[in-house]
């Protein structure tokens, strides 16, 4: 379980952020109005899917192909969440003993073509969903196309490039769930700029308070903040120690309990 700033066991936070423990684990630190939600929008990476291991065994793999030695998977997967070409320029560095700014263009550029070619072929040898999306995201469909509830769309907007991410969503049967599978490429800026976020609200018709993003890391909340929506947090990804610098509204330690968090019951 993942303590957030002055939250041990079940003692909640003190002062105005103080979490309300609901009795199934879900931290509440901002009630969010569930039942005006119309926008539910997912990140990918250490969200729907763990795909730690396909990004490290790429980035290895391409450092291998430019003469440098592998790095540990930990630290690797530590990058993850600002895209695919600060992922690649941070183990570049890395890899170097170099600062970020110091890594070489003419380096990155090849370095991280490279990447994408590897990634594109091996991005499902080991990523998979993680335990209980497939279901909540069936309940939350189910639930939001039920006779007298408010119609709900969800969405995926995430940091790793849109060809990848929309080949992943299809090849673990996830894709027909979202009504739009935006990337980092998708726009001319990431996550956590705003402008994903905001034109996801403005196809399907939701306002900021209308909207939630959920997420496992500092980067989600932030996106979440920086276009006036909720956000839910996930302890189960890859930046959970993010979450202690910029908690979210609402923190879950399982897939399974979105239900639970977006239903007002």
């Amino acid at each position: 379980m993942l303590c957030l700033p002055g939250v041990n066991g079940a003692d909640a936070m003190q002062g105005p952020h103080a979490a309300s423990y609901t009795g199934r684990m879900i931290r509440v630190f901002r009630a969010i109005p569930v039942e005006r939600l119309k926008l539910l929008v997912f990140d990918l990476d250490g969200t729907l899917i763990d795909s730690a291991q396909d990004l490290c065994n790429s980035v290895n793999a391409t450092l291998g192909e430019f003469g440098l030695g592998p790095l540990p998977d930990p630290a690797i997967a530590g990058f993850v969440g600002n895209g695919a070409p600060m992922l690649m320029r941070r183990s570049l560095a890395l890899a170097n003993g170099a600062v970020l700014d110091a890594v070489d263009e003419d380096l990155f550029k090849n370095a991280y073509a490279f990447f994408l070619r590897y990634y594109r072929e091996h991005k499902l040898d080991f990523t998979y969903a993680y335990a209980g999306v497939l279901d909540a995201l069936k309940a939350l469909h189910e639930l939001h196309d039920a006779p007298g509830v408010p119609a709900r769309a969800m969405a995926v907007l995430t940091n790793k490039p849109v060809r990848p991410a929309r080949g992943i969503c299809e090849g673990l049967g996830l894709a027909d769930y979202f009504l739009h599978i935006y990337g980092g490429d998708s726009f001319p800026v990431k996550k956590p700029d705003p402008l994903g976020l905001r034109s996801l609200m403005e196809e399907t018709g939701a306002a900021p308070e209308e909207t939630v993003m959920i997420g496992d890391s500092q980067v989600d909340v932030e996106t979440a903040r920086n276009a006036g929506a909720w956000s839910i947090g996930c302890t189960f990804g890859f930046g959970p120690q993010n979450l202690l610098e910029t908690p979210p509204d609402v923190l879950v330690d399982t897939a399974a309990e979105w239900t639970q968090a977006l239903t007002s019951a």
